[in-house]
């Protein structure tokens, strides 16, 4: 059982998803959350639905003085921000290596990778003089394997593992936990429109024989936030109904 009691945990890409299902699981577990994202109709009724223990920022986290500005008013409302979820995270465009254009992949790096390193690097001062704190990152499949026509998000989700490693390195000694949660084939708005034959192909390709629930996700993902994982840091946590692991015939 993971118990916050009363911890202010941010949460980006916080209105729907594995972000949403993670803040439901936080604030039944005690927390206070900031959930960040684009959506402020999505957001006032995810905070609406979650209580007084809840409060939204709207902020585009590819850009750096939104996002910036998104968590200096959650310090602002709530407190010391003790835990970061960098949940936010976009497809992009799916092309051809030849045909990806340099305004696409510039794009989605700015909300798949440069907003973990902003984010991170505006808590961790606060988490080392606290000495204490926990950070994760949402990476992908992706960030395992190469997948063709997907370029700029296999380099983002790729690089958001190896941030999370390097910066775990770095704060360990300062009591500061960071990890990289790998959802699988997950329900979310990220798959919503691929039709029914799609969904069956890549259920079929996971050994548990479907696809997961936002809901499973969040549970791991708050786990990895919690003290209950307080000697896990670098580490890359699937959570694929066991794509990573096996070969499923």
């Amino acid at each position: 059982m993971t118990d916050f009691a009363g911890r202010h945990i941010v949460v980006t890409g916080a209105s729907t998803g594995i972000g949403r299902a993670t803040a439901d699981i936080l604030i039944r577990d005690g927390a206070r959350v900031t959930l960040i994202a684009r959506s402020e109709d999505n957001l006032r009724d995810a905070v609406e639905a979650l209580g007084v223990n809840a409060r939204y920022q709207v902020a585009d986290v590819g850009r750096k003085d939104q996002l910036l500005a998104a968590l200096d008013a959650a310090e602002a409302t709530f407190g010391p921000i003790e835990g970061l979820f960098a949940n936010a995270g976009t497809g992009g465009t799916f092309a051809p290596m030849l045909d990806y254009t340099e305004e696409n992949y510039h794009a989605l790096l700015a909300v798949n990778l440069h907003s973990v390193f902003h984010a991170i690097q505006r808590v961790l001062p606060g988490m080392y003089e606290r000495g204490r704190g926990a950070i994760l990152v949402t990476g992908s499949l992706a960030s395992e394997r190469g997948m063709a026509n997907n370029v700029a998000y296999v380099v983002s989700k790729h690089g958001v593992l190896g941030m999370a490693r390097a910066i775990a390195l770095e704060a360990a000694p300062h009591g500061v936990r960071v990890n990289c949660i790998v959802p699988g084939f997950i329900e979310t708005p990220l798959l919503d429109g691929i039709g029914p034959d799609i969904a069956k192909m890549l259920a079929a390709r996971v050994p548990q024989g479907r696809i997961g629930g936002a809901a499973e996700v969040g549970e791991v993902a708050a786990f990895l936030l919690s003290d209950a994982a307080s000697h896990v840091t670098g580490q890359s946590w699937s959570v694929d109904g066991g794509v990573l692991g096996t070969l499923s015939a």
